[in-house]
């Protein structure tokens, strides 16, 4: 079986990278994490990437200024130097210009906590809880120009109970993100994600 190599693109403590790399121990899972880039040089993720030998790199935007497409180059240089076939954002806190979107379509992923096209953008907890919502939720999904409006690849619901704050509705949903990612990234390295034209 060939296994297509994957980037995780991560700002911070990666714990959906940890749980995408776990997956991809299994001997039948479609994708290899082969690189883990941080856009921070201080990201918790890198020391956890590099404790299970997969190799890293940091490409650190503030030593572009206001230069986001040199930002974007760097970052596409490293991805073809190892070879990348797809894209993981996880906790990746850069919005990413059409030029590098567009090079990546149908083969970019990125998991948002929330039931898209529900509450898109930030601060989804404190907004779902504002707005009366019973349900929240976590949604995978295909990268496009237009943020959190790809094609869904898999969304699970997580139920708001009366006594739910911020953070007890983020623990659930992060927990739900932990075995959606993986299933997504799978579906994608399988070939059975439709990308729209």
């Amino acid at each position: 079986m060939s296994r297509k190599r994957v980037a995780i693109l991560i700002s911070g403590r990666g714990s959906n990278m940890v749980a995408l790399i776990a997956a991809a121990k299994a001997p039948d899972y479609p994708a290899e994490i082969a690189l883990v880039i941080s856009n921070r040089p201080d990201a918790a993720g890198l020391a956890r990437a590099q404790a299970e030998k997969i190799p890293t790199a940091v490409v650190d935007h503030t030593r572009y200024g206001k230069d986001r497409a040199a930002f974007e180059r760097a970052l596409e240089a490293e991805l073809e130097a190892h070879r990348i076939e797809l894209v993981c954002l996880a906790g990746f806190m850069r919005l990413l210009s059409p030029w590098l979107v567009e090079r990546w379509r149908g083969r970019m992923l990125n998991i948002h906590p929330a039931l898209l096209p529900a509450f898109k953008g930030l601060d989804t907890h404190r907004r779902a809880l504002a707005a009366g919502a019973k349900t929240h939720g976590a949604t995978v999904h295909l990268v496009v120009p237009d943020v959190d409006s790809g094609t869904i690849v898999l969304q699970e619901a997580v139920p708001i109970g009366a006594g739910d704050t911020e953070e007890t509705l983020a623990a659930r949903v992060l927990a739900v993100e932990h075995h959606l990612y993986p299933q997504a990234l799978k579906l994608l390295a399988q070939g059975r994600v439709l990308s729209e034209s």
